[in-house]
C-alpha cells in the first residue's frame, strides 16, 4: 500500500506554505534538508555527495546547486511555496565559516521559484570549547 503525502489541503488559496530549509555547508559536503516549521518532520533531504559521483566534488557550489535544485522540486510538489532558511556551518570547536556550496544552495533555492522568508545562521557556537584540534603551534603546513 502506497501512502501518498501532500500539504495542499491544508493552506488555503493566495496564503504561502512556509517550511524551513537547514542548510549544513561543511568543507567536505552540502546538506539541503527540508522540514516543516517545528522541525520535526523531514520533507525531503539532499546532499552533495547524492548528485556527484567524485568525493572531492561533493562540497563544490555545483553539487551544491543540484541538491538545492533537486530538494526544491520535492518540496514544491508536497505543496511547499516559501522558505525559511536556517545556514549552518561545522561550528564547535572546528570552523564557523560555511562551506563553498552554501551560497549557490541559498541562491539555487530562490531561483527554484520558492520565496525566501527569514534567513538565520546556526552554526553552533561554543562559549568554552574542548580542545582544539592540532598542537601547541597549530597546524605545520
Amino acid at each position: 500500500v502506497e501512502e501518498v503525502t501532500t500539504l495542499k489541503n491544508k493552506v488555503a488559496d493566495g496564503d504561502e506554505y512556509f517550511a524551513v530549509a537547514h542548510i549544513f555547508a561543511s568543507f567536505n559536503d552540502t546538506f539541503v534538508h527540508i522540514t516543516d516549521l517545528s522541525g520535526r518532520e523531514t520533507l525531503c533531504r539532499v546532499t552533495g555527495g547524492m548528485k556527484v559521483k567524485a568525493d572531492r566534488d561533493e562540497a563544490s557550489p555545483y553539487a551544491a546547486m543540484l541538491a538545492a535544485m533537486d530538494a526544491a522540486a520535492k518540496a514544491k510538489d508536497l505543496g511547499v511555496t516559501a522558505v525559511h532558511i536556517k545556514m549552518r556551518a561545522t561550528g564547535g570547536n572546528r570552523t564557523k565559516t560555511p562551506g563553498p556550496g552554501a551560497q549557490s544552495a541559498l541562491r539555487a533555492l530562490a531561483r527554484a521559484g520558492l520565496k525566501i522568508g527569514r534567513i538565520e545562521d546556526v552554526t553552533p557556537i561554543p562559549t568554552d570549547s574542548t580542545r582544539r584540534k592540532g598542537s601547541r603551534r597549530g597546524r605545520r603546513l
